[in-house]
């Protein structure tokens, strides 16, 4: 077994009579603090044009940025955000009260768009709008993409299991947004109901 002989390195005088100073230590980064909500979706915003949202089934794209925008006929639209599937109030007041509400027929293309795979969105447009009579349509975001580029989504693992989309309704014109309805609490429902959007 080899041995290394330590050197000792001489320092030369004028060092070893220098005091030595403790660096001083870097300067902490500046945080600065915002009293208002990190900024969404907002009126006069482009809707994403993406193909990332699926209906029935996995090869059915959905562009809502083409399907709203203003080369795509009337170019008026809503699109109704919602947290799950199958949940509680999705199923039981938000959705059905646009499926129900006298005005729909007024308010162009309608889109019901969930953090949910196309199969569940089918299975769950045929459970509350059989035979697709009011003209809904029902589309998966399953990777959020569509959720994340409107800055929508909120983490949601532990009761869906990772990131969902907040409750909302945007009121899009020529492909632009119109009007702003997003639930300050995620999930309730008492800014995004039909008859707070359509009136």
């Amino acid at each position: 077994m080899a041995f290394r002989a330590l050197r000792t390195l001489a320092r030369p005088a004028a060092a070893a009579a220098a005091p030595r100073v403790a660096a001083a230590p870097a300067a902490a980064p500046l945080r600065q603090f915002h009293a208002t909500p990190r900024a969404f979706v907002s009126v006069g915003d482009a809707i994403p044009d993406l193909d990332v949202l699926v209906e029935d089934s996995p090869g059915n794209k959905v562009n809502l940025g083409k399907e709203l925008g203003s080369g795509s006929g009337k170019g008026e639209g809503l699109i109704i955000g919602v947290p799950a599937a199958f949940s509680g109030a999705c199923s039981t007041t938000h959705v059905p009260g646009y499926i129900n509400h006298p005005k729909l027929k007024g308010a162009g293309k309608v889109f019901v768009v969930s953090v949910n795979d196309p199969f569940v969105m089918k299975a769950w447009s045929e459970q509350l709008d059989p035979g697709k009579k009011s003209g809904i349509r029902f589309v998966g975001d399953p990777t959020g993409e569509f959720t994340k580029a409107l800055d929508l989504g909120f983490d949601a693992y532990a009761i869906f299991g990772g990131v969902r989309s907040k409750r909302y309704a945007l009121v899009v014109e020529n492909g632009k947004v119109k009007s702003v309805h997003v639930e300050p609490d995620n999930t309730g429902t008492s800014v995004s109901l039909a008859e707070k959007v359509l009136g």
